[in-house]
């Protein structure tokens, strides 16, 4: 399949090609070019000079975790019976079947990062998936990394139950204890594997073993702050263990941007469409993402689905870019710098060779942010997901 007569939007080092094709081949991009393909068959599309760029990523959500229009029977969310629980895995507890998988990629997004929620110290793994398919395997990506939480829900929670976490120390405390047992138990592992004739493995530990590939920075450590004091905290703890760091929210990360962007922080901002919902986020405000960028931190921006529905992702930058973010960096927030941070640059992202072909193609003079767009053409791994008749 060729897509031709296009504005092509590489989102990578080619920039944006005024006039040109992707050929699609193996549920793979074969190739994008400038000019018009030499030989255009009857399958092939034209673009009629429509913008073609990257399916959108949503970096942070709880998609198909949190099931749409159902209350506990669908909600999978967090495992708030201990608050420290790196075991559990995110892919465990998605319903692709959830119609908000069809709502995302109808409006363009073909990714979605898949957290587990923030009750807990530790909440678990997260996965990336596709947001096409009937098999969460089929979907997989890649189980990216580990969600910590710090702040006001893991102390409200527990709080409430009368155990400990109850306050920010003892949240970093339970995490520091986790990950202290880690990093001995894969010590007593490679003495193991190094002599084993003479000693005896560590009796297994899921939760160990869980946070092994993060102390390998296999993973990375996506840590749930809105306040920059929490911010500050999860960088501590970071450092500590030497961890590949995240910050998802980052709502005050603007009072501290200076200090994310010369320690190389990413942040995942967002929501950014909703109220002060709580107190952590009274410093909600529209410039966070303009300022953090400006700064030098890359960022992605997310909706934290289902807390504003995935389909607003788009318009969720747009109002970054009312917030000062520049639309260039708007865009790049939600592919290619969304892509670099969830660590699936390698798949997705960007239009270029050898990647999967998750695209969209939006009529001429649209703006993919805005809210009265629609994309014309949704293509996810190859497969054709929506297709509009004018096209």
């Amino acid at each position: 399949m060729i897509i031709y007569n296009a504005e092509i939007a590489t989102m990578d080092e080619a920039g944006t090609i005024p006039l040109g094709w992707i050929e699609i081949k193996n549920n793979k991009i074969k190739s994008v070019c400038a000019g018009v393909p030499k030989n255009i068959g009857s399958d092939d599309i034209d673009a009629h000079g429509g913008m073609v760029l990257p399916g959108f990523i949503d970096a942070h959500t709880h998609l198909g975790i949190i099931e749409d229009g159902i209350d506990f029977e669908g909600d999978d969310c967090n495992e708030s019976t201990d608050p420290f629980t790196p075991q559990m895995r995110a892919v465990d507890g998605i319903n692709p079947f959830d119609r908000c998988f069809t709502e995302a990629h109808m409006r363009g997004i073909t990714t979605a990062a898949v957290f587990p929620g923030s009750a807990n110290a530790c909440g678990g793994e997260i996965c990336v998936v596709k947001t096409y398919g009937r098999r969460v395997d089929d979907m997989l990506i890649k189980n990216c990394g580990i969600k910590f939480a710090l702040g006001e829900n893991p102390k409200r929670v527990y709080s409430e139950k009368g155990e400990t976490p109850s306050t920010r120390m003892a949240t970093a405390a339970v995490i520091r204890e986790g990950l202290y047992k880690s990093r001995r138990y894969a010590h007593d592992m490679d003495i193991y594997y190094s002599d084993n004739e003479n000693y005896e493995p560590p009796e297994y530990d899921i939760k160990c073993e869980a946070l092994m590939p993060l102390l390998e920075r296999k993973q990375k450590a996506f840590f749930h702050c809105h306040r920059a004091d929490d911010i500050c905290t999860a960088m501590r703890i970071a450092n500590e263990f030497s961890l590949d760091i995240v910050i998802i929210h980052g709502t005050e990360g603007y009072k501290i941007a200076d200090i994310l962007g010369s320690e190389n922080v990413p942040v995942i901002c967002g929501p950014l469409i909703c109220d002060r919902c709580k107190p952590e986020m009274r410093g909600l405000e529209l410039k966070n993402a303009a300022v953090l960028a400006e700064n030098g931190v890359e960022i992605a921006i997310c909706t934290d689905h289902t807390v504003i529905p995935i389909q607003y992702l788009p318009l969720s930058a747009e109002a970054a870019v009312k917030g000062g973010l520049s639309h260039e960096n708007a865009l790049k927030s939600l592919t290619v710098s969304a892509a670099g941070i969830l660590g699936i640059s390698e798949t997705t992202g960007s239009l270029k060779a050898g990647k999967d072909a998750d695209i969209q193609l939006y009529r001429k003079g649209d703006d993919p942010l805005s809210l009265l767009s629609e994309p014309e053409l949704v293509i996810i791994s190859g497969n054709i997901v929506r297709r509009d008749e004018s096209i």
